[in-house]
Parts: structure tokens; sequence; C-alpha cells
């Protein structure tokens, strides 16, 4: 039976968007020459991978003489938008305050951080709700 198709990115899909967001619009010869030396990928492999992402609407392609070239369908911003939408609803049932308090009990954030996560969470906050939370 076949594996079932991750409605995310998995992290080889990830490796050729992440190319194809850098370099722009490239044949499956070009991906796989952007690939570093040190994680190279056969031929067949990158070939694969393009056509899964192409299945999932990540990318598609036209015809460049001989060869197809693709190009990414989908920002990386909106790609990002979309995993995390995934985890949200995965692990904390669509809270994104059950999200941002784990973040927050995170003991790896140092306190610049922190400082950043306030500044955001300030400017995002409506006039009047944000120095009503600094009172208590």
């Amino acid at each position: 039976m076949p594996r079932k198709q991750s409605p995310t990115l998995t992290e080889a899909e990830l490796r050729l968007m992440d190319l194809l967001w850098l370099n722009g619009p490239g044949t499956v010869q070009q991906v796989q020459s952007w690939l570093p030396d040190h994680q190279p990928l056969a031929y067949n492999s990158v070939l694969t991978t393009i056509r899964v992402l192409e299945r999932k609407g990540y990318v598609r392609h036209a015809k460049d003489g001989r060869a197809h070239l693709y190009e990414p369908l989908v920002k990386r911003e909106e790609a990002t938008r979309s995993e995390i939408s995934h985890l949200l609803n995965r692990f904390f049932g669509n809270s994104r305050e059950l999200l941002m308090l784990n973040m927050l009990e995170d003991e790896s954030l140092d306190a610049n951080e922190l400082k950043k996560l306030r500044d955001l969470i300030d400017e995002k906050t409506p006039q009047g709700t944000a120095s009503e939370g600094k009172k208590r």
C-alpha cells in the first residue's frame, strides 16, 4: 500500500522548495545542480520530489524545449503560514494562546527574544488594552 501523502512539506520537499524560492524557476537538472555538494541527490530523487510538489500544488511546470521548467506557485510566507496552521490545529486544538504559552514556557528563549515578542504583542494590541494589561 502506498504511503499517505503528507499535507505539509516534508524535509526533502522543503529543501527543493527553498532552492526554487531562492533561484526561481528551474529544470530538474538545474535544481539538482543548486543542491550543496555535501548534500547531493540523484536526478530521479529530485524529479520524484518535484512531481510530488506539483501534485500538492506547490509548483507547476511549463515546457522549455524538451525539458520541464518548474516554478513555485506558493510563496515562502504562504507555505510558512500553512505549516503553522497545521501545527496549531494538530497540537494545540487551534488555540493560538496555547501555542504562545508553549513558546513562552520554553526556557531557551533569551531576554532579547522575549522583548521582541513583547514589543510585537504591544504593536498588535489595540490602543487601550495594552496599557490596561501593563497596569495589572
